[in-house]
């Protein structure tokens, strides 16, 4: 079951979000401060965080910009305040998401849903797998190649993730962009490409009898498995 944190600390507004999914078959956890927060995020794996802006004590950039520091964990941001800049901010610290207050708690859920199905919280969080070398957890949505670790943006995180769950299949750059960036992604499809040659060069120590990203060309990307256990 995938479990959410929900920081928020208007009580009414937390129970009805934890009580809506509930009802959907997701685990709540529930928290009213930053402090809070950050206690549960350390002690316990989730697969989305639902973030107010607005709290007693550490707002929510702060929280999310310490999330970032150490998760790829998709985060969706709640907040009174609509100015366009605010949505920005949010996008551009590494939010997944931007909903405004009033909202529909099914909106919510819907919301939830779309990004957990385009991010690496989608991958069993139990699991780790190896590609000869390289390692991917997605438990801690961390890469290790030849023991060490290695540092990837979230976006790039989860394309990898991505590719590595459907090994030797073959994607267009559309269909990496619904997969990963989502369906309401509005930039050029030329993000894959980066992405790609970032990965590439991350990985570039990873001896290619044991796999690669391949490029098809005039048709997509291939994350080419050899050795695996």
């Amino acid at each position: 079951m995938q479990k959410i944190l929900i920081v928020e600390d208007e009580q009414t507004i937390s129970r009805i979000l934890s009580v809506y999914l509930k009802k959907s078959g997701y685990s709540i956890e529930q928290a009213f401060t930053g402090q809070e927060a950050f206690d549960k995020f350390d002690e316990q794996i989730f697969q989305l965080v639902l973030l107010d802006v607005m709290l007693p004590d550490y707002d929510g950039w702060h929280i999310l910009k310490e999330i970032r520091a150490k998760s790829a964990t998709p985060v969706i941001m709640l907040t009174a305040l609509g100015d366009v800049q605010y949505r920005l901010s949010g996008l551009k610290g590494g939010a997944d998401d931007y909903i405004s207050k009033p909202f529909v708690a099914d909106e919510v859920v819907a919301r939830v849903q779309a990004v957990l199905r385009r991010s690496v919280g989608t991958l069993n969080s139990e699991d780790s797998q190896y590609f000869g070398n390289l390692k991917l957890d997605f438990k801690s949505h961390t890469v290790t190649l030849n023991g060490v670790s290695v540092e990837l943006t979230r976006r790039d995180l989860s394309l990898l993730f991505f590719l590595a769950q459907h090994p030797n299949q073959t994607f267009t750059r559309d269909q990496l962009i619904d997969q990963v960036w989502g369906i309401d992604y509005e930039g050029s499809d030329r993000a894959v490409d980066l992405s790609v040659k970032r990965l590439r060069r991350a990985l570039e120590n990873w001896n290619t009898d044991e796999g690669e990203i391949k490029t098809l060309r005039g048709l997509g990307y291939q994350f080419c498995v050899y050795t695996t256990s």
